[in-house]
């Protein structure tokens, strides 16, 4: 790469980690939102379940009609509306999915248009305070993947959840819980400390 290409080149990789800083902190404090969410899912799953398995006629409360379905009804409307707001939840991961591929996508077209020009030497040189240029796309090219991979898993099991299927929602908080990748996000906390010279420079 030439040296008059490197600058715009190190301005775009400081704009995407930076970017990668602020969603990363965005993604993580929307799983904590949805934690709870699950074990709500879970709760309604085991009332709902509970509610089968009592016979309401043979017990005080038969002099209530209708009991048993407003109970049932109600269960499912709560369970609806928790399913709503993990949607919900899931709209913001997907923003923040897309900002890091967006992100992530603009800094190789940049790198594609000046590639003609390459100088491996320029593309492996790295300093104490600088990464190289080839070790810093290769880390927002994880960090994109890891993110992509998330949100897939996490949409896929959301579109299996029903409010009538309640071995599947009290499954869920578990299911859930298996997607992590504790080692993929320390290593994205692990790159960000890496540059973060870099992108304070």
């Amino acid at each position: 790469m030439s040296k008059p290409a490197l600058p715009s080149l190190h301005q775009a990789l400081k704009k995407s980690f930076h970017s990668l800083e602020n969603n990363q902190r965005i993604w993580k404090s929307v799983l904590v939102e949805c934690g709870p969410l699950m074990v709500s899912l879970e709760n309604l799953a085991e009332q709902s379940r509970a509610l089968s398995n009592v016979q309401i006629s043979n017990t005080p409360l038969r002099d209530f009609p209708e009991l048993e379905e407003r109970l049932r009804f109600k269960l499912l409307k709560s369970t609806d509306t928790v399913l709503f707001k993990l949607n919900e939840k899931m709209s913001s991961l997907q923003s923040v999915r897309d900002s890091i591929c967006n992100q992530v996508s603009a800094v190789f077209q940049l790198y594609e248009q000046n590639s003609d020009s390459v100088d491996l030497l320029t593309l492996t040189e790295r300093s104490a305070a600088t990464p190289s240029v080839s070790d810093m796309l290769e880390w927002l090219q994880d960090a994109e993947r890891h993110y992509r991979q998330q949100f897939v898993r996490r949409k896929t099991l959301l579109q299996t959840l029903r409010a009538d299927d309640l071995s599947a929602l009290e499954a869920a908080p578990k299911r859930w819980k298996s997607i992590e990748c504790p080692s993929a996000e320390d290593q994205i906390t692990d790159t960000l400390c890496k540059v973060s010279f870099f992108i304070d420079s």
